[in-house]
């Protein structure tokens, strides 16, 4: 192999690593705010769709799904800290987004069903 290729090689293997660990530490989630909301009692709001839930979800969470929110907005009403998750954390964003457009303060997107499995389960 020439050596401009293996030089090549380097640099785009070098470069594609780079950005995986700028994109881990974009995303990345800092789960203390997190497992204080949960120790707190937060209001768990599964945002996926029936189905999914039913599949498996959080002890104590309600499914609100994603496009069924603006017409659910008075269950949140009340609730001092909501955490809402999902499959990947994207509809989760797109809900916390919704409600603090909606007036609610303190929403915390929780990322994935299984991360707020986890940390629950850690608590105990």
């Amino acid at each position: 192999m020439p050596k401009q290729s293996v030089k090549l090689i380097f640099i785009i293997k070098s470069t594609v690593k780079a950005m995986f660990g700028l994109f881990k530490n974009m995303f990345a989630q800092d789960n203390s705010q997190l497992s204080e909301a949960l120790k707190r009692g937060a209001f768990l709001v599964d945002v996926r769709t029936p189905a999914e839930f039913a599949s498996g979800s959080v002890k104590g969470a309600v499914n609100i799904p994603l496009d069924r929110l603006p017409n659910q907005l008075a269950k949140f009403k009340g609730k001092e800290t909501i955490v809402v998750f999902c499959r990947s954390g994207n509809r989760s964003s797109q809900a916390k987004s919704f409600l603090e457009q909606n007036g609610f303060q303190s929403v915390i997107n929780g990322g994935t069903w299984e991360n707020i499995k986890g940390l629950i389960n850690e608590k105990r």
